[in-house]
């Protein structure tokens, strides 16, 4: 029997998120993060969910990104799950930037490296981490195929028309300027719990996602396929973060560097980290936030408004760019587990079809479920996202074809 075991890694700069699944079942054998890498207090949590134990956590000097999966491998073996078992089929990495060049995810060699590499300078923050966590795995298992998942993948299919900004061409093709969208491996998966949700296939569904975490971005999927995205050549686009801005007038950044003297990297810092609601009211968890509304806060109640505000534009902007609607699906931390935001968001779109039934949305759980009544003519789901899930699949799909 071929093996059937995926390792998903999700490598950040100081941090390897990881998931070992059974394609067989896409159960998950085992799961933890290692944080902190390079400090004195690296930190590794490991959870063997196939036996049901408990998790095991270690802190201690952790020096780099080879350390830190020689200590998951480690654990992993601990549970009979080690990095050397034959039944580990491949190896999938999250990789947040594949620009144009990566449409779908794809089997790494030193060519696929190099391109990734390319592609820093519009994913500074992250290409690099991943390009580490997949060097470091090659070298302790170079027999073993890795295959890259890119998180823009999954918007490659954007029309010119959406994905074009509107400035010289020229200059724009030479610096590899347009919108490329992320957390396309959430929205493709979510996208198509939402159909098989509906009972119907993706080809046939048309879905509005809103991944609202930390990270927070909306998509416009029509029959399976994204035409839109809010996120652009950066994460920075679109919608109100926890510390990003989202949509602005690039003007403010000359305004700031010409009148308050800042310079590019305040401005980046700014934007990317004290921006959004952090900026708005000092807290960026959601649950923070509403318990400040309950008690009265206001400035935390202009934070949830501006935040609601942008999120029910790109509900009427997408609905616009669908045409037709079957239902917009609300995942991440704060789509899954924050009702008021589910609520607010829908609260007088009634004439688009869209309604939120009380009882429905206060009710927690970890399925797909709708919580709109059965009478209203959109559908509003909550979809758990997946992502280590699909890029589980996505990895082992591509290898079982190759073989």
């Amino acid at each position: 029997m071929s093996p059937t075991r995926v390792l998903v890694l999700n490598s950040g700069s100081s941090s390897v998120k990881y998931q070992l699944l059974d394609m067989r079942d896409s159960s998950r054998l085992a799961a933890g993060l290692v944080e902190r890498i390079g400090e004195e207090t690296s930190r590794l949590k490991h959870t063997p969910l196939a036996s049901g134990g408990e998790s095991r956590e270690w802190t201690g000097a952790i020096a780099d990104h080879e350390a830190a999966l020689k200590a998951v491998s480690a654990e992993l073996t601990r549970d009979g799950l080690g990095l050397d078992s034959a039944e580990l089929a491949a190896i999938g990495h999250r990789v947040v930037h594949g620009g144009k060049h990566f449409t779908e995810p794809t089997v790494i060699d030193d060519a696929v490296l190099a391109e990734i590499e390319r592609l820093i300078p519009v994913a500074p923050l992250h290409n690099p981490a991943n390009l580490t966590g997949i060097r470091t795995a090659r070298a302790l298992r170079p027999d073993l195929p890795q295959v890259a998942v890119f998180d823009t993948a999954f918007h490659t299919t954007m029309p010119e028309s959406a994905a074009r900004y509107a400035i010289d061409v020229e200059t724009a093709d030479r610096h590899r300027i347009r919108r490329y969208g992320f957390h396309g491996t959430s929205h493709a998966y979510v996208s198509r719990a939402t159909a098989k949700l509906l009972g119907k296939t993706p080809e046939d569904v048309n879905v509005i996602v809103l991944h609202l975490g930390n990270g927070a971005s909306a998509s416009a999927v029509r029959g399976g396929r994204c035409v839109d995205t809010s996120m652009g050549l950066t994460p920075l686009e679109g919608l109100v973060m926890g510390t990003r801005s989202g949509d602005m007038d690039p003007a403010v950044i000359f305004h700031l560097m010409r009148v308050g003297g800042m310079s590019t990297d305040e401005i980046d810092t700014l934007l990317n980290k004290k921006s959004g609601l952090i900026g708005l009211c000092g807290d960026n968890d959601m649950r923070e936030i509403r318990r400040r509304i309950e008690e009265g806060d206001q400035q935390a109640a202009l934070a949830f408004d501006i935040y609601i505000h942008r999120l029910k534009k790109y509900i009427g902007a997408y609905y616009a760019v669908l045409g037709k609607v079957d239902a917009i699906a609300f995942t991440a931390g704060v789509g899954e587990n924050a009702a008021p935001v589910r609520e607010a968001a829908v609260a007088g779109l009634e004439e688009l079809g869209l309604l939120v039934d009380g009882e429905l949305n206060a009710v927690r759980g970890d399925e797909p479920r709708l919580i709109s009544p059965a009478h209203a003519r959109v559908a509003v789901a909550v979809v758990p996202t997946d992502e280590e899930l699909e890029i589980a699949t996505q990895t082992y799909a591509l290898v079982e074809e190759s073989n």
